[in-house]
């Protein structure tokens, strides 16, 4: 991985220190952008010097992606600056990941060569009238007697359509509602004909105002029969497979809005006096910064283990995509809410040195539904659940060490290779029942035993599930049984991350997997699963030592520039 850290190094040169009010690239930068609903022009132009759209063009195409986490780490430098930026810029994985996935040569060196040379290509694939059900979308491509395509139909919600040089479209090509009614398209944007195309309006939101959102009405657009990317009537199982990248990726890029979001309130609660003393000292104050720490290092632990799991076993894609977006949304989203009961007034200021607060605030929101929502997550679990947890018992296994070490080579990235399901295959899940087997720390025994028969009882629970109650109806209770399986492999993960970790190492250490179990049964039982005061004690100073050394808060523990 050291090449990833050069890289990173360089780019957060590039940024800059985003507490200096004069960085053009900073947070006070960031903020007044976004109340111009912009991103900062010279964080762009840093961006495209350091080449960033390279880093989502595989190096067999001349860029430099190789592994998943290390693109992932890159990114949260961005991030950790204005998610805005992050997601405009690492908004280009999006499209690009289905043209890697099911492209012709031809259309890869032709996507490739579009972001080698700081141009953008943007994806519209959802429609607001179907939601998450991409299935039913109308927007379609019919065939001429010449072999065009006509595209007839609306996309609402695209990023960067105002300055994309090409477009991956998913368009109904069957009037029927089967498995293959759908093909994706991959053309210029030179063929958005005027006279053919509406540009529709940006919808105002809340958050990530400086994301350039568009849309566009077609009525009888005429693209060549060559756009269609993959097989015809192969657009969902495509869609299907490269949205197992993304909705990996994208929650763990934003591990690193609430890194920024905690290093705020910790500079704004260490300056601030109340009461005679510093507000740092307070309880309350106390216990929050060391619960969203926790909660931080259990979203990275999940994450790290995901992403490299699309290249260890990634078979596994399909389980691993839906549980990092609904858990780690989740948590992220809760985090950064409780940091906003710290902040106080200061919370909603849109001026002064904190005023990068509110706007991570806002811009957090979308990970819990952009893409897909956390609600849809648990419904493709769903169906799967009965196996994943019959398979697991059966079939108890240590997970690879390569999935959490900080340092692990990994197999070749096979986009193509990915599998719309996991055939009951998860090596997170299997790995939990054998982790009493392992040497634990004495205060780590007792919380992974709990974990351990927590998932026991889901697993009996579980694999007595039937088809009929697996689907997109399918009651409450049943739906929270897919919750507590998310709940189950991020413990695993944080398990495996301590295993792995160097001797002398924070991650080494059994505070920090303490604080991370104690926090994942919290959200079972909120009100019963409190820090430990000693363990709260070591959070909080290696929280306090990374803040004055300038590194981040994450399992990387990466100095800024």
């Amino acid at each position: 991985m050291t090449g990833i850290w050069s890289r990173t190094d360089h780019l957060e040169k590039l940024l800059g220190d985003p507490w200096d009010a004069g960085n053009p690239a900073g947070f006070a930068a960031a903020v007044a952008a976004d109340e111009r609903e912009e991103t900062a022009a010279a964080a762009e132009a840093a961006l495209d010097d350091f080449g960033l759209h390279a880093e989502f063009v595989p190096r067999a195409l001349g860029g430099r992606l190789e592994r998943v986490d290390d693109m992932v780490e890159l990114m949260r430098s961005v991030y950790r600056r204005d998610p805005a930026l992050g997601l405009g810029r690492g908004g280009q994985l999006l499209p690009t990941v289905h043209v890697w996935t099911a492209g012709s040569p031809e259309q890869r060196r032709e996507a490739a060569g579009l972001l080698l040379d700081n141009r953008r290509i943007t994806c519209a694939v959802h429609e607001l009238a179907h939601g998450n059900d991409i299935s039913a979308s109308s927007f379609a491509a019919r065939r001429a007697d010449d072999g065009a395509l006509r595209l007839h139909g609306r996309k609402e919600s695209i990023s960067n359509f105002d300055r994309a040089d090409a477009l991956v479209v998913l368009a109904r090509t069957n009037e029927s509602n089967g498995p293959r009614s759908h093909s994706l398209l991959f053309f210029g944007a030179d063929l958005l004909d005027p006279a053919r195309v509406r540009v529709l309006p940006r919808f105002r939101s809340v958050g990530m105002r400086g994301l350039r959102l568009g849309g566009m009405a077609a009525d009888g657009l005429e693209v060549p029969g060559s756009a269609l990317l993959g097989a015809e009537g192969m657009g969902v199982d495509t869609v299907v497979r490269a949205f197992q990248v993304t909705r990996i990726a994208f929650p763990a890029m934003s591990t690193a809005v609430l890194d920024t979001a905690l290093r705020v309130t910790l500079h704004h609660t260490r300056g601030r006096v109340l009461y005679g003393r510093p507000a740092a000292a307070l309880p309350i104050v106390r216990t929050t910064l060391a619960e969203a720490f926790a909660d931080l290092l259990v979203c990275e632990a999940l994450c790290r283990a995901a992403t490299r799991a699309l290249q260890v076993c990634p078979q596994a894609g399909s389980v691993h995509a839906p549980t990092v977006k609904y858990l780690v949304a989740g948590l992220l989203t809760d985090a950064v809410e409780r940091l906003s009961t710290v902040m106080g007034s200061e919370f909603y200021r849109r001026d002064g040195e904190h005023a990068v607060f509110q706007k991570l605030a806002r811009d957090i929101r979308p990970v819990a539904f952009a893409h897909i929502a956390r609600a849809a997550c648990l419904s493709a679990l769903l169906p799967q659940l009965p196996g994943l947890l019959g398979r697991s018992r059966r079939d108890p296994a240590p997970a690879p060490d390569a999935l959490f070490a900080a340092e692990a080579d990994l197999p070749a990235l096979d986009l193509p290779g990915l599998r719309s399901v996991a055939g009951g295959r998860d090596p997170l899940a299997a790995s939990l029942p054998t982790v009493l087997d392992e040497e634990l720390p004495s205060a780590v025994r007792p919380l992974a035993e709990d974990h351990v028969r927590a998932f026991a009882a889901l697993t009996e629970t579980g694999t007595a599930l039937r088809p009929p109650q697996l689907a997109i109806d399918a009651e409450v209770p049943v739906r929270r049984l897919a919750a507590r399986y998310t709940v189950a492999l991020a413990a695993a993960a944080c398990l495996g991350v301590h295993r792995t970790a160097s001797s002398g190492d924070f991650l080494a250490r059994p505070e920090w997997l303490v604080a991370a179990l104690t926090r994942l049964s919290a959200v079972e039982r909120p009100s019963g699963a409190q820090l430990p005061p000693g363990i709260e004690d070591a959070l909080l100073e290696e929280l306090g030592d990374r803040y004055d050394r300038g590194l981040s808060f994450g399992l990387s523990a990466r100095p800024y520039a």
